[in-house]
């Protein structure tokens, strides 16, 4: 029954991955002289899906997820931000896509210990999921700098790929943990 569930897991999160790829979340902002209104965060929606994804449903859900969101995106099917197939491995940002493995593993981790179903302590998982993606995109972009892989000089790469993005998905990890706070009791999710 655990496996079944894993596996519904994995697939929920896959979709919600693949719909966060398409969806740029904005902010609520009112200033004295436009007054209320959104401005677009510089990211798209993958990554709160896929933490949520793994606080909600586990581990190997989260897992699974990540994978099967690679595997699709390696193949032939174009879900990644700019295309997919196999050529994608060279992009700068692939080192960020192949963090979701660990973060989903971390984070569903951490959110299965005695006591994590605090606001505080789920909302704090996903920040560190952030950051292990956020590792992995940078040590992609140092070994390919390295490398000479990229055309771009790599302080460029990194306020492109990291520092650019990373205020918009802090802020989005506050969302994912109220909403993992919410779904967890109404799931079930045995902790």
């Amino acid at each position: 029954m655990r496996a079944l569930l894993n596996w519904w897991g994995a697939l929920v999160g896959l979709l919600l991955i693949l719909t966060g790829g398409l969806l740029q979340p904005a902010m609520p902002w009112w200033s004295p002289q436009a007054g209320f209104g959104f401005h677009d965060l510089p990211i798209t929606a993958q990554v709160p899906a896929l933490l949520l994804t793994a606080l909600v449903c586990g581990p190997r859900s989260g897992m699974l997820a990540a994978v099967a969101y690679l595997s699709l995106g390696l193949s032939v099917i174009p879900v990644f931000q700019e295309g997919g197939g196999l050529a994608y491995l060279q992009q700068p940002s692939f080192g960020y896509l192949a963090g979701f493995i660990p973060a989903a593993w971390l984070c569903g981790r951490l959110a299965k210990q005695p006591g994590m179903d605090s606001l505080e302590h789920l909302t704090g998982t996903a920040c560190l999921g952030v950051l292990t993606i956020q590792l992995c995109g940078l040590l992609n972009l140092g070994l390919g700098s390295l490398a000479r892989r990229w055309g771009e000089s790599l302080p460029q790469l990194l306020i492109t790929y990291s520092l650019m993005p990373l205020p918009a998905q802090l802020l989005l990890c506050c969302v994912v943990g109220v909403m993992a706070r919410l779904l967890r009791p109404l799931l079930l999710v045995n902790r």
